[in-house]
This record gives structure tokens, C-alpha cells and sequence, in this order.
């Protein structure tokens, strides 16, 4: 594995190992309803899917009941992948998926191959080397096909949660612990000055791509190495790769007290 800036790097897959055990039919129809989203017109139907860090694996399941054809999972972190194998097994028998583990900057198409679909949600920003990661992760994206990825929004305090996630990914369980609870602490009370139902946003929150709120506050907090980036600078890139824009959500302006959420893109290979 190459990954970069490793010294400090944050195990995302004893994270997404524990979440497993949440999934079920509900957020498996939000993270199917998810990826049907992003792909807008373009059906999964009997295409090849490439998932670039693939967590705990929920997606690749929504990719196959979305019709995916063949879907390769890889990551860094082999409890993440064998997570993936699990929830594959548990929840698409007999189409069990190919995962394995293996940075993304060891991927050429001359040694991997080419996809129709190379989906990396929330992933490239995490290597410490995003632009490059995001390079050759296009270059495996079949001449035609789409590249479907989510890369953290740039915010004024971006530089200050650099410094939280180094920090965090290194801490005790115990100081983890008590940071996660100031921050929720935080954020309650945000919602309660804009006079908003904290509680219910909570039981709301699987909506979000088939997730939940705990596991993404430690994510979110831990995920280190840690980069951000504006969406002119993704379109000026991609452009520079030979892809054109399809679509994307991104994130308004915003000073980022309680972080910075992910704009989400699709670019198809020209």
C-alpha cells in the first residue's frame, strides 16, 4: 500500500466494521436511492462498478440491486474489506463481490483494468495526496463511463480541522470519546438557538445516505490525512483529465465551525 502520510492515519475500518451491524432493508433503499441520484440517466444495468474506498461495503450492495453487472471493491484498511465481503454475503447472496485491499495509487489500467462506473464517495480527500488520487482514479474510468465522487467543500476553518483530525486520529478511545461529546454537545445547542428538533433530526439521520449519526461524528472527526477543495477547481481539473461535467450538489459558502460537508460530483470520460 502507498497511501500518503501515513504516520497518523485514521482506521476508518474498525468504524465502518461496527456500523455493519446497523444495516438494514431501510438504509440499504436510502444508500440504492443515493447512488440512483447521483447517476441520474445512467442505469447500472449490467455495468462494472469500481467503489474506491469502500467502508463498510453498503453501496456496493445498493450498486448490485441497481442491476451492476460486476462490482470490485477496494481499500486500504483490510477490516474494511473484509466487512465488505460480509455485508455482501449477508445482504446479496450468490453475487458476492470482488474486494480487496489496495490503495488507490497503485491502480493503472494497465494492471486493473477499465470500469463503466468508478464511484469514490468521501474517500480521495482522506490519502494526503487528493489531486493525485483523483487523477488515477480517473484513469481506470472506461472512455464514455462515469466517475462519481465526493470530496470534502473548502471552508474558512478548514485549516483548524486539519489539525482536530491529526490530532483526534491519534488520541485515546477515552479523549475520543469526550471530543465526540462536545461536539454533539455543540451542535445541540446550535439547534436549539435556530430553534430546531435535535432529536429529531437524529432519528432522521439513516436518510442521509443510508448512515447514522454516531458513526459519522467519529468519521468525520478522525479522518485524517485531510483535504478540501473548491468545486471550480474539481471542474478546472476534470477538464484537464478528459472528463466532462454531468452534474453535481455542492455546498454554499460557509465559515465551517461544525465542519464541512462533502459536494458530490459526476464526470463523464469524453
Amino acid at each position: 500500500m502507498s497511501l500518503k502520510d501515513i504516520s497518523a492515519h485514521f482506521t476508518f475500518g474498525e468504524n465502518w466494521s461496527h456500523y455493519a451491524a446497523t444495516i438494514d432493508e431501510a438504509r440499504l433503499a436510502e444508500a440504492e436511492k443515493g447512488l440512483a441520484r447521483l447517476l441520474g440517466d445512467d442505469s447500472l444495468a449490467g455495468k462494472s462498478l469500481l467503489d474506491i474506498g469502500c467502508g463498510s461495503g453498503v453501496h456496493d450492495v445498493a450498486a448490485l440491486r441497481l442491476g451492476a453487472a460486476r462490482v470490485v471493491a477496494i481499500d486500504i484498511d483490510p477490516v474494511s474489506v473484509s466487512t465488505a465481503r460480509v455485508v455482501a454475503a449477508r445482504h446479496a447472496p450468490g453475487r458476492d463481490i470482488e474486494a480487496r485491499v489496495l490503495s488507490v495509487f497503485d491502480l493503472t489500467p494497465e494492471t486493473f483494468g477499465k470500469f463503466d462506473i468508478v464511484y469514490s464517495w468521501g474517500v480521495l480527500h482522506h490519502t494526503g495526496a487528493m489531486i493525485e488520487a483523483v487523477g488515477k482514479a480517473a484513469q481506470v474510468v472506461k472512455p464514455g463511463g462515469l466517475f462519481v465522487f465526493a470530496l470534502y467543500h473548502r471552508t474558512t476553518l478548514c485549516g483548524l480541522w486539519r489539525l482536530e483530525k491529526r490530532w483526534y486520529a491519534s488520541a485515546s478511545k477515552a479523549m475520543q470519546r469526550v471530543a465526540r461529546a462536545v461536539y454533539t454537545s455543540l451542535l445541540r445547542l446550535r439547534f436549539l438557538l435556530l430553534g430546531r428538533d435535535f432529536s429529531a433530526y437524529i432519528v432522521n439521520y439513516k436518510s442521509s445516505r443510508g448512515m447514522n449519526f454516531g458513526h459519522d461524528v467519529h468519521d468525520w472527526m478522525g479522518g485524517y490525512p485531510y483535504e478540501s477543495i473548491l468545486a471550480p477547481e474539481v471542474d478546472a481539473l476534470m477538464g484537464q483529465l478528459g472528463f466532462e461535467h454531468v452534474q453535481s450538489f455542492t455546498s454554499p459558502k460557509t465559515l465551517g465551525f461544525f465542519g464541512s460537508g462533502c459536494d458530490e460530483y459526476v464526470y463523464r470520460r469524453r
